[in-house]
């Protein structure tokens, strides 16, 4: 998987310095009410698809774009569940250091889109739509809490986002 320009840009300023980026998380459920998952290909766990925000780039056209690029699959994000900052810092292998703001987002399918997933990127290693209840493992720790957060702002009413204060 390819680091963006932007940041390669980045890191030729700062280094292996700590970098602020902005990150979506889509959940994607289907009619049945099955969720879209990924097996990423660095960490082999299955996840909620996830991605980086390009500068300039709206949050919701990230979603759309990510869910596409790493599934094949069209969506439409229809609400904001949470608004979360990551409170560690993520060291990658070669150094480099950062931290994410995360906007999670729920997606429907796109009318008249590609629903049938597809590894369609080398950031996967397979995709699926799951029944929440039989889940593939390993399932990445960060989509087990996200799968908390969602239930959470499904109980407090959609009516509005979650926020941390702390």
């Amino acid at each position: 998987m390819a680091t963006p320009d932007f940041i390669l840009a980045l890191r030729k300023k700062i280094g292996h310095d700590p970098l602020w980026l902005v990150g979506v998380t889509a959940y994607v459920e289907d009619g049945a009410g099955r969720v879209l998952l990924g097996r990423r290909a660095d960490t082999g766990e299955w996840a909620l698809v996830y991605g980086i925000n390009e500068p300039g780039e709206e949050p919701a056209a990230t979603v759309v774009r990510e869910v596409r690029e790493e599934t094949g699959v069209d969506v439409v994000p229809t609400d904001l569940v949470r608004v979360k900052a990551a409170r560690e810092l993520t060291v990658y292998a070669n150094g480099d250091q950062t931290q994410y703001l995360d906007l999670m987002f729920t997606c429907r399918l796109a009318e008249g889109g590609c629903s049938e997933p597809r590894v369609a990127d080398d950031e996967s290693l397979a995709v699926g739509w799951f029944s929440l209840d039989e889940l593939p493992e390993p399932l990445a720790a960060s989509t087990r809490e996200r799968f908390a957060a969602l239930l959470a702002w499904r109980e407090a009413g959609t009516s509005r986002a979650l926020f941390s204060l702390g």
